[in-house]
């Protein structure tokens, strides 16, 4: 299936703009909403290696291993852009960082111990709780003022870490929300979220890479889990719109971009609803 597609240079071509358009609307994503843009990336990379013949059993983590590695770049973009706007707390990455970290890590074990309807529907849930808080709260309608102490702070940053890890994307989906619950600004939760992202994304792709190294059927291109022909078409795109995201999120009102959060997850949170559904 792959030498025919090299063969046939519409259809690379085709393949070629998925991955650039992916990588464009991801970038975008991940400035404006402080998400690695992964919830993007993953599912057109899983069609993409489904038309090369990829194996079924390992395409999912193909796309979700690549997926973390672009946004390594991805955030580090956003993070210079949301520097530039004082939207990066860095008191909250030094509390919850560790414990972020120390969450990738138990959720990428997790993660290959229990189905994966179990986590898509853990996601959906999530996502729709979270959704209709932010849209629905005021900016300021916040449950604690500022990160709790003690082991609850701690848990907080396990939780984004491993249901992160466990699901491949870059964190903003959850730290976001969780920061606004904690009393943050809704932009410097997005802007913090950018750097949160970054630590997941680390040791994520590194992780797909060592489980994925001896893996069989993978394409010529990859390194484990992480394809490089993939990385390398989709950063650049999501590198260059990366700051596009930022100076909008720093343009539009306050309400309008909680609303704009929120419209997001709850779309994210009905395809995954839909594919138990249809599954």
């Amino acid at each position: 299936m792959i030498s025919t597609l090299l063969n046939d240079p519409a259809a690379l071509l085709a393949m070629v703009a998925a991955m650039l358009a992916a990588g464009a609307l991801a970038g975008v994503i991940s400035g404006l909403l402080g998400v690695g843009g992964g919830i993007v990336i993953v599912p057109v990379l899983f069609h993409v290696y489904g038309l090369l013949g990829i194996d079924p059993d390992i395409k999912m983590h193909l796309a979700v291993g690549t997926s973390l590695a672009t946004i390594i770049p991805t955030s580090l973009s956003s993070i210079r852009a949301h520097r530039q706007r004082d939207a990066v707390d860095t008191g909250v990455l030094k509390s919850l960082g560790i414990a972020v970290f120390l969450g990738v890590l138990a959720g990428s074990a997790i993660a290959g111990m229990v189905q994966g309807a179990f986590l898509t529907g853990l996601f959906a849930v999530v996502a729709t709780a979270i959704a209709a808080h932010m849209a629905l709260g005021r900016e300021y309608s916040a449950v604690t003022a500022g990160l709790p102490a003690g082991p609850l702070k701690y848990a907080i940053g396990l939780f984004i870490g491993g249901i992160s890890a466990m699901l491949g994307i870059g964190g903003g989906s959850f730290s976001v929300p969780v920061l606004s619950l904690c009393g943050y600004p809704i932009r410097r939760a997005v802007g913090t979220s950018s750097a949160i992202g970054l630590i997941i994304a680390v040791p994520g792709a590194l992780g797909f890479m060592v489980t994925g190294w001896n893996a069989g059927g993978l394409p010529a291109s990859a390194l484990g889990y992480v394809d490089l022909a993939g990385f390398l078409l989709i950063v650049p795109a999501t590198v260059l719109c990366a700051p596009l995201g930022a100076r909008i999120a720093h343009r539009i009102n306050a309400g309008k971009l909680r609303l704009v959060f929120a419209l997001f997850l709850l779309v994210t949170a009905a395809r995954m609803f839909y594919s138990l559904y249809a599954g």
